[in-house]
């Protein structure tokens, strides 16, 4: 199989990954390279069934495995394995001792294919050296079983299918702004619950309904969540040939038992309608999106919103390829903490990494604005510089950790102004299999951070080394 090198590398450890693979279905998301992809079920390598389409790549033949004599049935393995430092000075601005640690995961796959039966399972073995707080679920779940389904597809006509699965697995719909697999930190977010896609040409829809599921530190132990439920439909429209182009529909649904905001706890019913346009040139690409949300909190209504997305522009035809990229957002907060009605935004399971390969913020009541360079000193290496302001969208409301965990409660405060984050990173694809990444970033508090606790300036480190195959 060729190997061919990425055509774009994001800046977050979690999408420096691997060189493109054939007829292997990538997210719409512009944003992702054309790597190996990061749920791994995505990816189709029934063309090794023709001995014409091998290249001698020494992991085809652990690609495609064939158990019968017409092709219908193989099985396709694979491997990650990453290990990842991550050091941090005055955390939550000195609220918190500094901490380090080293991740480390190890994730073997196996895809069996029987005509249109498909058994899928990744079992993760995980654990964290070097920490001296408590441990948490996402740093290490012990051995478990990270996905585990069944699938079966039908031809509904000449080009459209029905695929319905039931099971364990990671799921990322669009920009993963709403749902997405948390792949940066050491253990992924993973669902139990079915789904239903109809594919056709230019258009998908999927219609689930999912539980996330609760890691646990021992081996063995995880189980789905009783405390929160997913359910929704998302459709995406491509335009013209090929998927670089197009639309997102969507309507996702979360029932969570114990909500936590700034206002105060409660059950929470949230119904999240939105929509999402996406492009790519080759030169110019766009990734915009916008959402409304209605709903009940602590037996009170709930409303929330947000918009945002990017713009960036490759000049590939100049010396270090430089790609400009802007991002920005405005999400909503509460506006009145003394008002029963909550205004705050649910990210849902949103991306983590999605402001900076490290970052103490995330997706609630904020306003950011993220400019960002990436430059290729060579063929296989690439250099990003980015510098990230935050502001509160209401200062009625506190600011949240991307978990959606309080960091700092807005009652205190009238300030806007959060902080400034600047990040430097660097990305070698050393082998078609083997990822070397590197970053460093400080976070310089501004008048709501100084006027609500400690406001020392965050200190941030990060190396990984990622091999997939």
């Amino acid at each position: 199989m060729k190997q061919l090198s990425p055509r774009k590398w994001t800046i977050a450890f979690a999408a420096a990954t691997l060189p493109v693979i054939a007829d292997a279905q990538t997210g719409t998301d512009i944003g992702r390279a054309p790597t190996l992809t990061i749920e791994r079920y995505p990816e189709n390598w029934s063309y090794l069934a023709d001995p014409t389409q091998r290249t001698g790549q020494w992991t085809e033949p652990f690609k495609y495995i064939s158990l019968s004599a017409d092709g219908s049935s193989y099985v396709t393995t694979g491997l990650e394995v990453r290990s990842r430092y991550e050091g941090y000075a005055n955390v939550r601005w000195g609220a918190a001792p500094d901490d380090g640690y080293v991740w480390h995961r190890f994730m073997p796959y196996a895809d069996f294919h029987a005509g249109r039966l498909r058994l899928f399972a990744q079992p993760i073995v995980s654990g964290i050296s070097g920490v001296r707080r408590a441990k948490r679920p996402v740093d290490t779940t012990g051995a478990d079983m990270l996905q585990a389904f069944i699938e079966v597809e039908t031809d509904v006509s000449e080009e459209t299918a029905l695929r319905a699965s039931a099971g364990r697995k990671l799921v990322s719909l669009g920009a993963g702004r709403f749902v997405d697999t948390r792949y940066g930190p050491n253990i992924p977010q993973a669902f139990d619950g079915v789904d239903m896609s109809l594919t056709a040409k230019s258009w998908q829809v999927t219609a689930l309904y999912f539980r996330p599921v609760d890691n646990r530190l021992d081996d063995f132990d995880d189980r789905t969540s009783t405390q929160k439920s997913l359910w929704g439909v998302y459709a995406t429209r491509w335009l013209g040939d090929g998927r670089a182009n197009g639309f997102d529909l969507y309507y996702l649904g979360l029932r969570d038992r114990n909500a936590v905001y700034d206002q105060g706890t409660g059950r929470e019913l949230v119904h999240t309608i939105g929509t999402r346009i996406f492009g790519d040139t080759g030169s110019t690409y766009w990734n915009l999106e916008g959402a409304f949300q209605r709903g009940r909190f602590a037996g009170h209504r709930r409303v929330g919103w947000g918009i945002g997305g990017e713009i960036g522009h490759r000049f590939s035809q100049v010396p270090l390829q430089p790609d400009l990229r802007l991002t920005a957002d405005v999400i909503s907060g509460d506006d009145d903490p003394d008002d029963p009605e909550l205004g705050t935004l649910n990210p849902l399971f949103p991306r983590g990494k999605y402001f900076a390969s490290q970052s103490p913020i995330g997706q609630r009541n904020l306003i950011h604005v993220r400019p960002s360079l990436t430059v290729r000193p060579h063929r296989d290496v690439e250099l990003s510089l980015s510098g990230t302001a935050y502001w509160r969208q209401s200062t009625g409301d506190g600011i949240y950790a991307i978990s959606g965990a309080l960091v700092r409660s807005g009652k205190d405060s009238d300030a806007r102004f959060i902080g400034t984050q600047a990040e430097i990173a660097i990305a070698w694809q050393a082998t078609p299999e083997l990822n070397l990444a590197a970053s460093v970033g400080i976070f310089d508090p501004g008048a709501f951070t100084r006027e609500t606790g400690p406001a020392q300036v965050i200190k941030l480190v990060g190396v990984m080394a990622n091999y997939r195959f």
